[in-house]
């Protein structure tokens, strides 16, 4: 992805999943923001957006962390929304038997008295792929990958919703059902 098109993503998820009082810009209840009201209140900020680079950013991005609606009028961020005005309805998934959350290795004893829960967000975020959660692991630190005992935890009554973009969603996570690789240091970061 070109350098412009990550700075521009940087910029859509820190409006579209945290700020959008930032631009001036109201995400309804699913969180989908006006294409156009967007790129007008980006202008007002000094930031030049247009249609063809937001849809661009969008379709380019690896992670796809954005969507933009069947009329091709709106756009929003698919998860990760941090702002209480945003509640969209994920639907309820059967998740795979194991599931993955990459952290970092300072966060494991404070994960091992609480399990994995919301902080900003609304969801503990998982992966289905342990390369995707060192990926996340990474951004936090020296990264660990914690496994997920996901089926366990649905027959159990938990209830998993998977993003458009495949991340799935939990509320919470008791300890219980995560597995820490062992020999992990948790004092040792880079």
């Amino acid at each position: 992805m070109p350098e412009r098109y990550a700075e521009v993503s940087k910029f859509l998820s820190y409006v579209l999943r945290h700020a959008p009082h930032a631009i001036g810009i109201t995400l309804d209840r699913e969180g989908w923001a006006n294409i156009q009201a967007l790129i007008d209140a980006a202008r007002q900020t000094g930031r030049k957006l247009d249609e063809a680079l937001i849809r661009a950013v969008v379709a380019e991005s690896e992670k796809q962390r954005f969507a933009i609606s069947e009329d091709g009028l709106r756009i929003r961020a698919v998860q990760g929304h941090s702002t209480r005005s945003v509640s969209i309805d994920h639907t309820e998934k059967s998740p795979p038997e194991l599931l993955f959350h990459g952290t970092a290795t300072r966060f494991i004893d404070a994960i091992e008295k609480e399990g994995l829960k919301v902080g900003r967000r609304h969801h503990v975020h998982l992966s289905a792929d342990v390369d995707t959660a060192i990926s996340v692991g990474k951004r936090h630190g020296k990264p660990i990958v914690l496994t997920v005992c996901a089926g366990r935890m649905h027959r159990q009554g938990t209830k998993f919703f998977l993003a458009d973009n495949g991340v799935w969603l939990v509320d919470k996570v008791p300890f219980e059902f995560i597995e820490v690789p062992s020999g992990v240091s948790r004092t040792s970061e880079d």
